[in-house]
C-alpha cells in the first residue's frame, strides 16, 4: 500500500482511539475538568505528562536541531530534560500539598494579591499562545506532506481534533488521551530508529548504535564528522558556541521547563502529595527514552542526508525528495545550472535549503524503510503536537475561567457556569490558536525562546522563592515578575523581531554579554530575583498567616489528599 493509504489508516485509528476516550472521560464537573478529579495514579500521570512535554518541537524539531548543528544541539537535551529534575526536587511535591488548580491560584494566594494573580494570568496566557500556535502549526506540516492537503486544511482538520477532546474531556479527557498518544508517539519514534540503526550499525539499539561503527568498520561519527567536513561544515562534534552562552540557554531551558504552567498543572492530578514527585520520576524515564535516542536519530539522519542529495543529479533524486519539494519545507536553487546538487556551508554556493523540521519526518523515507513505518511517523508527529495542544488550551481556559473571572471578576459564579466558562474559553483558544497556526508570525523560530524566556523570567522565581523564602511579600514578587517579564521581552524583540523602530540584529557581537536571545530568560530570571529580594526587603514582610502557610507547605506530615478548590 502507499505511504499516503497508510497515513490514512493508522492517523484514521489514533484519531478514533482519542475522541473515544475523549467520550469516555468526559468531564462532569470542574474538578473532573481542572484536575482530572485528582485521582490520576502516578504512573499514568507520568505518562500524560510526558506526551504534554514532548511536543512537535521535541518529536519533530529537535532532532532536526541536533542534526544541523551537531555538539552544540546538546543544550536543548540537558535543558529540557534537567526541567524536569528541577520539577521533582524542587516544585511538585510543594505546588501539590498548596492544592491549587494553576500557577496563577498558587501566586495570587501565596502573595495575598489580585495584581500578582493577574500578572501570573498575562504570563500563562502569552506562553501558552505562544506554544500552541507553532503546535498548530505542526500538526498542518504533518498534514501537507502526507495527506497531501493544503496546510491550512490540515490546520483545521487538528484544530476540530483538539476542540473535540479539550472541550469535551477536560483535564479528564486530556490526560487519558495523552496516555495513547505517548504510547503512539513513543512507538513511532523508535520503530524507525531501531530499523536504521540496525541497517547503519547492525545494533538494534540507536543510542549504542550511533556510538558504533558502520557497516564498513568506520566509526559513524568519525565519518559524519567527514562527510561534514568534505562540505566546509564545521566537525559534528566540535562545539561553535561560546560556554557561558551554552550554559545560559540550558539554564533558560530548564528553569523555563519547571516554570511552563501546563506541565506545572500536571501535578495537581495525582490523589497525593507524594505521587506528585513520584509521577514526576516516571515523566522523567518516559521522556528519557525519546531524548537520548534523540542524538541517533540525528546522526543517522544526517549521515544519509548527505549521501543521498551531495553532489548528485537532480533528476536522480528519490521521490521523497519531490515529495518534500512540494511542501516548500525543501529546496533546490541551481545556481551554476549544471543540474547537479550542490549541498555545501559556503552560501554563496549552496542550492539546497532544508528546513530542520522535516528531518525526522523524512527520515524513514530517506532510508527508504517501508511505507507502513513512513506513515506511522505521520501519527506520531501529530500525537505529540495535539496531546501538547490540548494541554496548552486548558492552561488557557482556566486561566480565564477561574483565575480571571471565578478569582477576580465574578466570585459568585455557580461550578456549572465556571465550566461552561472555562468550555467556552477553550473553544475561543482554539480559534485563536488556529489563526496563528494558519497565518504564523515571521518570528516563529524565535517564540520557542521566547516562551521559555518569559517562564523563566516570571513564573519560576516567583514560585521558588514562594515555597521557600516565607518574607517575600506580594510588593517584590510582582515587581520581579515585570521587572524579568520587561527586560526579557525587549531583550528578544530588540534582537529577534522586527518591530517598528526596532531594527532586529542577530549578530553575537551586539549581544549583551554574549548571550544569545535563547538563553536570556536566565539574566532575566537574576534580574527578576535581585529586583524581588530588593524590594521586599524594604517593605513590609507578608501577614503571620502567609507566613504559617508557607511552612506548612514545605512539611512533609499530613502528605495525603491536598485538594482545594
Amino acid at each position: 500500500m502507499s505511504i499516503q493509504i497508510w497515513t490514512y489508516i493508522l492517523v484514521g485509528l489514533s484519531f478514533a482511539l482519542y475522541i473515544g476516550i475523549a467520550i469516555w472521560a468526559r468531564a462532569g464537573s470542574t474538578k473532573e475538568f481542572y484536575v482530572a478529579g485528582g485521582g490520576v495514579s502516578p504512573v499514568a500521570n507520568g505518562m500524560a505528562t510526558a506526551a504534554d512535554w514532548m511536543s512537535a518541537a521535541s518529536f519533530i524539531s529537535m532532532a532536526g536541531l541536533i542534526s544541523f548543528m551537531g555538539y552544540d544541539g546538546a543544550v536543548f537535551l540537558m535543558g529540557w530534560t534537567g526541567g524536569y529534575v528541577l520539577l521533582a526536587l524542587l516544585l511538585a511535591p510543594y505546588l501539590r500539598k498548596f492544592g491549587k488548580f494553576t500557577v496563577p491560584a498558587f501566586i495570587g494566594d501565596r502573595y495575598y494579591s489580585n495584581t500578582a494573580r493577574t500578572v501570573a494570568v498575562i504570563c500563562a496566557l502569552f506562553v501558552s499562545f505562544t506554544y500552541v500556535a507553532g503546535q498548530m502549526r505542526g500538526v498542518g506540516v504533518v498534514f501537507s506532506r502526507f495527506l497531501e492537503v493544503d496546510i491550512n486544511t490540515g490546520v483545521y482538520i487538528g484544530m476540530a481534533i483538539v476542540f473535540f477532546y479539550a472541550v469535551l474531556g477536560g483535564m479528564k479527557g486530556i490526560t487519558y488521551t495523552q496516555v495513547a498518544q505517548f504510547c503512539v508517539l513513543i512507538f513511532a519514534f523508535m520503530v524507525p530508529a531501531i530499523f536504521i540503526s540496525i541497517q547503519m550499525t547492525g545494533n538494534p539499539i540507536p543510542q549504542l548504535g550511533f556510538g558504533g561503527t558502520t557497516q564498513d568498520g568506520i566509526y559513524l561519527l568519525d565519518k559524519l564528522n567527514g562527510l561534514n567536513e568534505e562540505l566546509g561544515f564545521s566537525a559534528y562534534t566540535s562545539g561553535t558556541k561560546d560556554m557561558f552562552d551554552v550554559f545560559c540557554i540550558t539554564a533558560a531551558l530548564m528553569v523555563g521547563t519547571a516554570g511552563l504552567p501546563h506541565v506545572i498543572v500536571r501535578f495537581f492530578t495525582v490523589p497525593k502529595v507524594k505521587d506528585a514527585r513520584l509521577s514526576a520520576g516516571y515523566a522523567l524515564a518516559f521522556i528519557a527514552v525519546l531524548y537520548t535516542t534523540a542524538p541517533a536519530v540525528a546522526v543517522f539522519a544526517r549521515t544519509n542526508l548527505i549521501e543521498t542529495v551531495s553532489n548528485e543529479s537532480y533528476t536522480s533524486m528519490p521521490q521523497w525528495f519531490k515529495n518534500w519539494e512540494k511542501t516548500g519545507l525543501l529546496k533546490f536553487e541551481d545556481k551554476n545550472a549544471d543540474g547537479i546538487v550542490q549541498y555545501v556551508a559556503d552560501k554563496s554556493k549552496n542550492e539546497l535549503t532544508i528546513d530542520n523540521d522535516i528531518i525526522v519526518l523524512a527520515n524513514p523515507e530517506i532510508a527508504r524503510l517501508p511505507n507502513w513505518v513512513v506513515a506511522l511517523v505521520a501519527a506520531g508527529g501529530l500525537a505529540a503536537a495535539l496531546s501538547t495542544a490540548a494541554g496548552l488550551l486548558l492552561v488557557i481556559s482556566t486561566s480565564v475561567s477561574h483565575d480571571l473571572l471565578k478569582k477576580q471578576l465574578m466570585p459568585k459564579m455557580s461550578d456549572k457556569t465556571e465550566l461552561l466558562t472555562a468550555r467556552i474559553s477553550a473553544m475561543f483558544a482554539v480559534v485563536i490558536a488556529g489563526y496563528f497556526g494558519i497565518h504564523p508570525p515571521g518570528f516563529v523560530a524565535s517564540v520557542v525562546a521566547l516562551a521559555f524566556g518569559l517562564a523563566a523570567a516570571s513564573f519560576f522565581p516567583a514560585i521558588i522563592m514562594g515555597i521557600f523564602y516565607k518574607r517575600m511579600n506580594k510588593e517584590g514578587a510582582i515587581a520581579g515578575m515585570v521587572s524579568g517579564l520587561i527586560i526579557t521581552l525587549y531583550y528578544i524583540a530588540k534582537f529577534k523581531l522586527h518591530w517598528i523602530g526596532v531594527e532586529a540584529n542577530d549578530g553575537p557581537e551586539s549581544w549583551w554579554f554574549g548571550v544569545s536571545p535563547e538563553g536570556f530568560g536566565t539574566i532575566g530570571m537574576v534580574v527578576n530575583v535581585v529586583v524581588a529580594l530588593i524590594v521586599s526587603s524594604l517593605t513590609q514582610p507578608p501577614p503571620q498567616n502567609v507566613q504559617s502557610m508557607v511552612e506548612e507547605i514545605r512539611i512533609p506530615r499530613g502528605a495525603g489528599s491536598a485538594y482545594n478548590h
